[in-house]
């Protein structure tokens, strides 16, 4: 299989190379979600995926293309996102063997600021970024179908290929799901993971359904790639999907009662502290115990905690970097610990300092959405910040108790690089179109006036 995943790389790599920009990234995210991340290159002890490769050529393409370079400018969320990569880097040395390290960050690396970079480089308005929601929302549909093939039919076409893997060469060769959930299969498509397939449809759902916003065929189209989402995360059968889903439709309808959001955070605030109150526990306890629609290992993610926080002394510094926690027994799971929660897997990773960082991209990511939200003046950037805005809440809310690798980590930093971009396009002045110069004479009927070649809508 290294020679398919080779032959793979060097297509979406020729396409992100000659491609125009939107459609190179457009390219690089069908890559992730269609190319299974657990078949790789192996070159020594180095398994190189196709994604990577893939990632590595847009992102020297745009460090090439002198147009993309002139068009970039560095933003306060840029700096952060750079500050937590030296944060990560810096902390996994010194608790890993160099040699090792190198190697770990180094793909690391690729799956996190590249990722990222590569979308602020591109994304440098609005309809580019449409453009990329367009590309890929095909792409998704077909996934989602397959998602609801392998449910209803337990037939898994990807899993055969598992046994490929370099770190899985004991994987079972059927195609059928032996888990079953209320009659239905968990589906996992070409992801390595049931919950990482249905987490990767609830991100892209909020950004699918802002089509609706488009003419013609993509306003009719939004609808049904938003309902072939929704159906793609349910045929993950996991309370992880599920949970992200119900929050990004939650945000979504609040997108029209906006006033609502700020008393509902204080209303939520308080509930925990009554709920810890009145029942004489942690409230994530409760939490993890009645928020569980489809059952499963609940007791683990709370218990996770309590042993994190039980366990604080040993991993504030530096985290324990590749050594296993310990904790596999408490939490009935052997000697292996399964960290499902993305905060505590930074804590034990990196340390307090990687948990801040985790913390501080997240808190600037909110704070340049919420600047977006004031600034009036695009309605449909505004509609964009509040997709974004969706996700980046499903994904807080879903690190609680899922922790996110393979393709679902550059996908995360691909809607992070993308809150950047919005950021900055919101605060560049909107220069004149072609579409501008038609309606000028109306504009000017409504009061409003062009000063320096940008439209000035605040007279």
């Amino acid at each position: 299989m290294e020679n398919v995943t080779l032959a793979v790389a060097a297509i979406f790599s020729v396409s992100v190379l000659f491609a125009r920009p939107p459609y190179a990234l457009a390219a690089y995210i069908i890559c992730l979600l269609w190319y299974p991340n657990y078949l790789a290159v192996s070159v020594g002890t180095i398994d190189i995926f196709a994604s990577r490769i893939v990632v590595v050529m847009l992102f020297l393409r745009c460090l090439s293309d002198g147009r993309i370079q002139n068009n970039f400018k560095w933003s306060k969320l840029d700096y952060i996102v750079l500050l937590s990569m030296i944060v990560y880097v810096v902390t996994y040395c010194l608790a890993v063997q160099t040699s090792k390290a190198i190697e770990n960050r180094g793909g690391f690396l690729l799956d996190t600021w590249f990722a990222y970079m590569v979308v602020r480089y591109i994304v440098t308005d609005r309809a580019t970024l449409v453009t990329v929601i367009k590309c890929a929302a095909p792409a998704l549909g077909l996934l989602a179908i397959l998602g609801v093939v392998e449910s209803v039919t337990l037939w898994q076409p990807f899993a055969p290929l598992m046994r490929f893997c370099p770190w899985l060469p004991s994987a079972p060769l059927s195609m059928s799901i032996e888990e079953i959930r209320f009659g239905f299969g968990r589906a996992i498509g070409p992801f390595s993971h049931s919950i990482l397939f249905g987490c990767g449809f609830a991100i892209f759902l909020p950004l699918v359904y802002y089509l609706r916003h488009e003419k013609g065929f993509w306003r009719s189209s939004a609808y049904v790639f938003s309902g072939l989402a929704l159906l793609g995360a349910l045929s993950s059968m996991s309370s992880g999907p599920w949970v992200m889903t119900i929050v990004v439709t939650f945000c979504l309808a609040m997108e029209r009662h906006k006033v609502w959001v700020k008393p509902l955070c204080i209303l939520a605030v308080l509930s925990c502290i009554f709920v810890a109150i009145a029942s004489n526990r942690p409230f994530y306890h409760v939490i993890a115990e009645k928020a569980n629609p489809l059952g499963g290992s609940s007791w683990h993610r709370a218990r996770l905690i309590d042993l994190a926080i039980a366990h604080f002394d040993e991993w504030w510094l530096v985290g324990y970097g590749e050594q296993d926690p310990g904790w596999g027994p408490e939490l009935g799971s052997g000697d292996f610990t399964d960290v499902t929660n993305e905060f505590v897997l930074a804590g034990v990773s990196y340390g307090i300092f990687g948990m801040i960082a985790l913390c501080a991209v997240l808190a600037t990511a909110f704070r340049c959405l919420i600047r977006v939200q004031k600034d009036r003046s695009d309605p449909r950037l505004v509609s964009l910040s509040w997709a974004l805005f969706s996700i980046l809440l499903a994904l807080i809310v879903t690190w609680m108790s899922v922790s996110f690798f393979g393709q679902l980590m550059p996908l995360s930093y691909f809607v992070l690089g993308a809150i950047g971009s919005i950021d900055h396009i919101s605060r560049v002045p909107r220069t004149l179109s072609m579409n501008d110069n038609r309606k000028l004479a109306v504009r000017r009927k409504r009061g409003r006036t062009i000063k320096n070649g940008c439209i000035d809508n605040h007279r």
